[in-house]
């Protein structure tokens, strides 16, 4: 399921023509941790849609070293959408959920101030029964920002999908980008 996702609740997409650049923004989940370099799922995703997909992807990052590092790889790339991937680490580390949600927001303004459309890929809390954090929510809901909300619960809540207790696998990557092309379709993207 995708936050934000039903009737008015965000934003449609523009339509990414055939030679539009993604930009796949995050920590490790975007990388590709736990997978080869063509199974991560930004270069998944570029098969999937026909679409250049950049991979701005930082292991161990946590949102307030990608905030400042998001206005550089915006300008450097002028991506046509942003697909922003971003927080486990913060999750991880126990970080005040208050300032990693403030760090995600301007991160979103930082992309719109640019005209660049964004759509997000929550990350979940730790726990036993995994789910997105509520502050993925909070921000579909203000922004109006199209969310995949579940997707990353789902694969790293199944030991098949897993590389090791916080990355996917190729198959989880491979699921995670469906997930994204899913999203991008229902919000007029694709």
């Amino acid at each position: 399921m995708s936050l934000a996702a039903c009737g008015d609740a965000a934003d449609p997409l523009p339509r990414l023509a055939p030679d539009a650049v993604i930009l796949a923004f995050g920590d490790s989940l975007t990388f590709g941790t736990g997978a080869r370099d063509y199974q991560s799922y930004p270069a998944l995703l570029a098969t999937r849609t026909g679409r250049t997909v950049i991979n701005a992807g930082k292991p161990g990052e946590e949102t307030v070293h990608g905030l400042r590092r998001l206005a550089r790889e915006l300008d450097r790339h002028q991506p046509d959408l942003l697909v922003l991937c971003h927080g486990g680490n913060d999750i991880l580390r126990k970080r005040d959920p208050a300032a990693t949600e403030a760090n995600l927001r301007e991160m979103i303004a930082l992309a719109r101030q640019r005209s660049i459309p964004v759509v997000m890929i929550a990350v979940p809390n730790i726990g036993f029964f995994l789910s997105a954090a509520d502050l993925y929510e909070n921000i579909a809901e203000d922004l109006r920002v199209p969310t995949q909300d579940d997707i990353l619960a789902d694969v790293l809540g199944d030991n098949r999908f897993k590389s090791d207790h916080v990355h996917p696998n190729a198959a989880g990557y491979a699921r995670l980008a469906e997930a994204v092309e899913a999203l991008l379709m229902d919000h007029g993207a694709l």
